[in-house]
């Protein structure tokens, strides 16, 4: 690709805070594009280091926003679709995607756009293929069916640090050395690493053939889920798995065994349970025809992945991807609050750092096990719990998920809001705002907020301000004493 080739094309991410967007607008801005990413929360993007990038234009707003729509794709000449929904209950998502594409479609054919790239998944044709996987072929076709020419890409397991189908598969790996399965272990899958993902979705801009073409893309191996998850533990340096296939357990039993045992919550977990029972393999060889190179086994592919995990290096992640609720009104209605303050010998600088470690394999600098019980708990109803742990140990961004919390505000050396994603009868928030008191100390104030839904909010509230007396202030004084450290 040449620079000045680049430079002349304007390029649309819509998904770029997603698990996959987030990493191609990086690359699409490093080879000279013009980006344009439409956001629901322009602040998702100062988490990436390209966030500020001096060819990045952000415009705020919805795909369900026809007007945003259409100012995100003035001048632009060639759009990516990268947006899925899967967390709608009773099979809704499939309807919202529907209808995204098609207004997506429509406000395409009016601009100046002259070309669509999607990435949906694989799986074969016909009446038994998941409703997940029918969902992403329907969303290709009705692209493909405006005037715009689209590329549809599609692509089974993509094996990255970070990937929601990796940490399903790492943690299942990790932590049941005999796992009764359904009988889809069996089922064939051609898995492709992410960097490989990434390439094509570039490379093709510059190969005109690919253009309203359907391309599958995969790595070079083709196996079972049950020999990858083999390869798995091979590279965690495990035995052997056992794995026990029977076939009475449905994909809405795997779903809710898949959510209690992995980070990825049952609702997500569901439509990918069920698309597992179709065999995932490239049906054409067009991608590595038109865009010839080498792609990584899947060995090579989970161990990229897993060094990354480990050095803490995930550019993307699962749970970031979203929309996020709007924090709550909490100067109108009931609004309960429990404030607690203590000065800690640190700057702000050092006191901040120490308190945006919050969570995942950090803790909550004390009552440990009080924290993992109410994990449990919300784990047991549906809730996240502490599963999803953080992105790394240190760095925190807006939008990121913290255990059964998300980032809600983040000032540096100001402010850190957390909201409450686990399941309550109310809306809840925990707020540290710190202020010097001099140059060596610092003032913290941590703040929990509630506004209870109903009676069962008030009794849920008053049942747990007494184990708040005990966790809140030890949380206090660890952050004080790991600053002073």
């Amino acid at each position: 690709m040449t620079e000045s080739a680049s430079r002349n094309e304007r390029i649309l991410v819509c998904g770029a805070t997603g698990y996959v967007g987030g990493r191609l607008a990086r690359r699409l801005l490093e080879e000279g594009y013009q980006v344009t990413c439409l956001v629901r929360s322009p602040e998702k993007l100062t988490k990436f280091s390209w966030g500020q990038h001096e060819r990045l234009t952000v415009v705020q707003g919805e795909l369900e926003d026809t007007e945003a729509t259409r100012r995100a794709l003035e001048k632009i000449d060639v759009a990516y679709y990268l947006v899925h929904s899967m967390q709608s209950a009773k099979g809704e998502y499939a309807q919202r995607d529907r209808e995204l594409a098609t207004g997506f479609r429509d406000t395409a054919q009016e601009s100046s756009c002259r070309r669509i790239i999607y990435l949906g998944g694989l799986g074969e044709l016909g009446a038994d293929l998941s409703e997940h996987l029918d969902s992403r072929h329907e969303v290709g076709e009705i692209l493909q069916s405006g005037r715009v020419p689209t590329t549809v890409f599609r692509a089974a397991m993509i094996i990255g640090s970070g990937s929601a189908s990796f940490e399903t598969l790492r943690y299942l790996v990790e932590r049941l050395p005999i796992m009764v399965t359904p009988k889809w272990v069996k089922t064939e899958t051609q898995p492709v690493a992410i960097r490989d993902v990434l390439r094509y979705l570039v490379a093709c801009l510059d190969v005109e053939e690919t253009a309203g073409k359907t391309l599958d893309i995969g790595g070079p191996d083709v196996m079972s889920y049950r020999n990858v998850m083999q390869v798995m533990a091979e590279k965690l340096k495990l035995r052997r798995r056992i794995i026990l296939p029977v076939p009475v357990l449905t994909p809405y039993l795997s779903s809710l065994w898949i959510g209690l045992v992995t980070p990825v919550s049952s609702s997500i977990a569901r439509p990918l349970a069920e698309g597992l029972k179709n065999r995932t393999v490239c049906r054409n060889d067009d991608a590595v025809r038109l865009m010839p190179g080498d792609c990584l086994g899947i060995e090579a592919a989970i161990e990229a992945a897993l060094g990354k995990t480990q050095q803490g290096d995930i550019e993307t992640r699962w749970s970031t991807a979203g929309k996020i609720p709007g924090d709550p009104d909490w100067s109108g209605g009931t609004t309960l609050t429990d404030r607690r303050e203590i000065t800690v010998q640190g700057s702000v600088e050092q006191t901040f750092a120490e308190i945006r470690s919050i969570g995942g394999a950090n803790g909550y600098w004390g009552a440990g096990f009080l924290w993992q019980v109410r994990g449990w708990m919300d784990q047991a109803i549906g809730g996240p719990g502490l599963r999803r742990g953080r992105r790394h140990p240190r760095d925190l961004h807006y939008g990121e998920a913290v255990d059964f919390w998300r980032v809600t505000k983040l000032v540096p050396n100001e402010r850190l809001t957390l909201r409450a994603e686990m399941k309550l009868p109310g809306e809840a928030e925990l707020d540290f705002q710190l202020e010097p008191s001099s140059a060596e100390t610092t003032q913290v104030v941590m703040t929990a907020r509630f506004r209870p839904k109903g009676l069962l909010g008030l009794a849920y509230w008053y049942a747990v301000l007494p184990l708040h007396g005990l966790v809140f202030p030890v949380m206090l004084r660890g952050i004080a004493k790991n600053v002073q450290r």
